[in-house]
């Protein structure tokens, strides 16, 4: 099985950029379908982007289109999230999970078999 370590997050201001990453190990990150999730306090846990294993299909969440990018480098077994533009309502624990399932992008989070134990990214304004 892969295990799958965060980084990255941290405290910016409004409109500041940051850049997750999630390092996998165990099995190659393009045996993998991945997705970045966040879940704010007293929220459900949403997902924000996924990307297909090859990295040639990509889906985000509406409050993130056009603000944020997710991108893989099987070769270093990284997934990356760039968050531009940041607002306040996007603080969270931010969390990159993987799915054997299916070859395309994966957008419900019953499908995911593997996370990362989470980075908080807080906002403020």
């Amino acid at each position: 099985q892969v295990q799958l370590v965060e980084s990255g997050g941290g405290l910016v201001q409004a409109g500041d950029s940051l850049r997750l990453s999630c390092a996998a190990s165990g099995r190659p990150l393009g045996s993998y379908a991945m997705g970045w999730f966040r879940q704010a306090p007293g929220k459900e846990r949403e997902l924000v982007a996924a990307i297909s294993r090859s990295g040639g299909s990509t889906y985000y969440a509406n409050s993130v289109k056009g603000r944020f990018t997710i991108s893989r480098d099987n070769a270093k077994n990284t997934v990356y999230l760039q968050m531009n533009s940041l607002k306040p309502e996007d603080t969270a624990a931010y969390f990159c999970a993987a799915t054997s399932q299916g070859l395309g992008v994966r957008i419900a989070r019953y499908e995911y078999d593997y996370w990362g134990q989470g980075t908080q990214v807080t906002v403020s304004s």
